[in-house]
C-alpha cells in the first residue's frame, strides 16, 4: 500500500514491513516501533489485523498508549465468535445453532452438522470479511471444507480455530448499530439493511431496511441492547429468517467498513 491514497495524503507515513500482513499490520512490535517513532500517544486500529486482538490492546495500555476502541476485558469476551456467542448466549440473546466452542476434529464437526442438519457452515473464530468460511452440504464435503477453511484462518488471522453453524439459506442480513459509554449507557441506532451480498461481503446496505416491521424493529432492537448489556460493543450484526425468528450471528468492536470516522 505504498502508492495507496490513504498513504499518500497522510502528513507522514512509516513502513512496518513487508506486504505480508504477518510481517507488518499483524506483527505488533513494528507497529509499537511506528508508534514510538512517530511519537503518537493513540492508536486507531480501524478494523480487521490487530482492531480485534486483546493483547495487543493491553500493551497499548501498558506503554500508555491509548487504543481507541473497546478495553482488553471487552475483547476478550467478544473478539472472537466462539467466545462472543458464549457471551450472548448467557446473556439470553438467541443465536444460531452450532458448535458449543471449537471443533476438536472433523468426526466432531460432522456429528454436530448432523444433530442441527446439513447445510452447515465452517467458520473461524477469529474470522472476518468472509475469510475462513465454508459452506458445508454433506458429510463427505466436511473434511476438504474444515481444512480449506483451517488454512485460509491462519494465513488470514494466524488462529485457525473454527466452529460449525447452521447455515441459514436466503436470511435477511440486518444490523443494529450500537453505542455505548464507559458509564455503561448503551443505546442503538435502528437497523441497516445488508442483505446484498457476494462472497459473503456486503454489497450494498440500506436504511431503513424494507422488510422491518415496527414490531420487528422493536424486538432487534431490544436484543441488541440486551447483547450490549452484557458487553458495551459498537456492532451486532443479526441474521433474520424468513420467518420472524431473530437469531444473533456476530458482534463486532470496531468501526465498521463502510462507517465514516469523525
Amino acid at each position: 500500500d505504498a502508492e495507496s491514497l490513504h498513504v499518500r495524503f497522510a502528513d507522514e507515513a512509516v513502513c512496518i514491513g513487508p506486504a505480508a500482513s504477518s510481517e507488518s499490520y499483524l506483527n505488533i512490535p513494528r507497529i509499537m516501533a511506528a508508534v514510538e517513532i512517530t511519537n503518537s500517544d493513540a492508536i486507531h486500529p480501524g478494523y480487521g489485523f490487530l482492531a480485534e486482538n486483546a493483547g495487543f490492546a493491553e500493551i497499548c495500555r501498558q506503554s500508555g498508549v491509548k487504543f481507541i476502541g473497546p478495553t482488553p476485558e471487552m475483547i476478550n469476551k467478544m473478539g472472537d465468535k466462539v467466545t462472543a456467542k458464549e457471551t450472548m448466549i448467557k446473556a439470553g440473546v438467541p443465536v444460531v445453532p452450532g458448535s458449543d466452542g471449537l471443533l476438536k476434529d472433523v468426526k466432531q464437526g460432522i456429528k454436530i452438522a448432523n444433530s442441527i442438519g446439513y447445510p452447515v457452515i465452517l467458520k473461524a473464530t477469529a474470522g472476518g470479511g468472509g475469510k475462513g468460511m465454508r459452506i458445508v452440504t454433506k458429510d463427505d464435503e466436511f473434511e476438504d471444507a474444515w481444512h480449506s477453511a483451517r488454512k485460509e484462518a491462519k494465513a488470514s488471522f494466524t488462529n485457525d480455530g473454527i466452529y460449525v453453524e447452521k447455515y441459514v439459506e436466503e436470511p435477511r442480513h440486518i444490523e443494529f448499530q450500537i453505542i455505548g459509554d464507559q458509564h455503561g449507557n448503551v443505546i442503538h441506532l435502528s437497523e441497516r439493511d445488508c442483505s446484498i451480498q457476494r462472497r459473503h461481503q456486503k454489497l450494498v446496505e440500506e436504511s431503513p431496511s424494507p422488510f422491518m416491521t415496527p414490531e420487528l424493529r422493536e424486538e432487534m432492537g431490544n436484543a441488541a441492547v440486551k447483547a450490549a448489556g452484557a458487553i458495551i460493543g459498537r456492532v451486532v450484526s443479526q441474521l433474520k429468517q424468513e420467518s420472524v425468528n431473530v437469531q444473533d450471528s456476530i458482534a463486532n468492536l470496531t468501526a465498521q467498513v463502510d462507517e465514516t470516522l469523525g
